[in-house]
């Protein structure tokens, strides 16, 4: 959303996802019938190069980065990348019905009204939902994020050798990798009758109330949609990080240990024990979606979410997915962010024998690769 320099306009499109724990890099050629990926990489980072969003170690990350890249091939230096935490506001607001260039005027008086920054300080950007909603009136979705981190983040990417030509926020990369697998399938993982069923839920998609929710080490963002339309964004500071603090207090794990759990490695432990702990530390993430479907149907937008989809490194956190189904009571699933792209044997190098643990990782990084020049 947030544009720096122009995006020259070339057949593939490089996104750049900067992660507390993890740096990937994915490169899309946009020039077929459809997106492929071309290259990717990825590095781990040590957990005290990035804490709470906050960069504590910018040579470690800036390291990161530039293995990333090597590790990729990647050859241009142009990328998308993004951001998110308290410091981003994505809002839906209604303005009096203007045209695109006085509305770009009036969204800084607007935003005045509901960023929670001084207005000196953000960087704003917009897009009109629907142009006519009655009484002479229109409805924006309005995106403001805080100069400095805008500027930090741009300035890590530069010093990294790349030059950021768009930075989005990773929410909208979220929805924008949905989008894309959507129209592929469900995009669903272990849905084997996806082909019968798309037309019919493809159909029916505008009116249905969709939770994109992106787990990562710190901060998870949701997004409901409806449509293609967000209905409410909100990124919480909640994620990996605070089950893999309960699994070491409660299992009496090392870091190592209790990441391996994370990701599915439980070897001789004791399942019941581990869902107990994954059930009570998943409260606050509950309690996030709870929020979100209370300030939906407080504004009218809709009654229910009919499903929410899970993403990121929490994707695939044992038992995880069914607490939330159970606590919630409707389908929580596996986003594919593969569903939508192709791509050649080898180009996942290590990871290419174990892409289903993989691919809910690259959906941020996805997303941003999928935006075409000029988009």
């Amino acid at each position: 959303m947030i544009s720096l320099p122009f995006l020259r306009k070339t057949s593939s499109t490089v996104g750049l996802d900067i992660g507390s724990s993890m740096i990937k890099i994915v490169e899309i050629d946009h020039s077929g019938g459809t997106p492929k990926i071309v290259h990717f990489g990825c590095t781990r980072l040590l957990p005290e190069a990035i804490v709470e969003g906050e960069i504590m170690d910018r040579g470690l990350v800036i390291d990161g980065i530039r293995e990333c890249v090597e590790q990729s091939g990647i050859a241009t230096d142009n990328v998308v990348s993004a951001v998110s935490g308290r410091a981003v506001i994505v809002k839906k607001v209604v303005m009096d019905k203007m045209t695109p260039e006085d509305a770009q005027e009036a969204i800084f008086w607007e935003a005045e009204q509901h960023v929670p920054f001084d207005i000196d300080d953000v960087c704003l950007d917009f897009q009109i939902l629907n142009d006519d909603i009655g009484a002479n009136q229109m409805e924006v979705l309005l995106v403001a994020a805080k100069k400095d981190m805008v500027n930090v983040h741009a300035s890590l990417v530069r010093d990294a050798g790349l030059s950021p030509t768009i930075i989005d926020v990773d929410s909208f990369a979220v929805q924008n990798c949905f989008e894309s697998s959507r129209n592929a399938g469900s995009g669903k993982f272990g849905d084997s009758d996806r082909d019968e069923d798309f037309d019919d839920n493809h159909s029916n998609s505008s009116r249905k109330a969709i939770g994109l929710i992106n787990i990562g080490s710190d901060v998870t963002n949701i997004n409901i949609i409806q449509g293609d339309c967000p209905q409410f964004t909100r990124d919480i500071s909640f994620g990996t990080d605070q089950f893999v603090e309960s699994l070491q207090k409660e299992l009496g794990l090392d870091y190592e240990g209790a990441q391996k759990v994370i990701h599915g490695e439980t070897g001789e432990l004791d399942g019941s024990k581990i869902r107990e702990i994954i059930k009570k530390r998943s409260d606050d993430l509950s309690l996030g979606i709870e929020r979100s479907l209370s300030f939906l149907k407080a504004a009218g937008d809709a009654e229910e979410i009919d499903e929410v989809t899970l993403s990121g490194g929490g994707a695939h956190i044992p038992f995880l997915r069914e607490i939330l189904s159970e606590k919630h009571g409707m389908e929580f699933s596996i986003h594919n962010p593969l569903a939508g792209v192709e791509w050649d044997e080898g180009v996942f190098g290590e990871y290419e024998e174990d892409l289903d643990s993989l691919a809910p990782l690259l959906t941020v990084g996805i997303g941003l690769a999928l935006r075409k020049a000029g988009k």
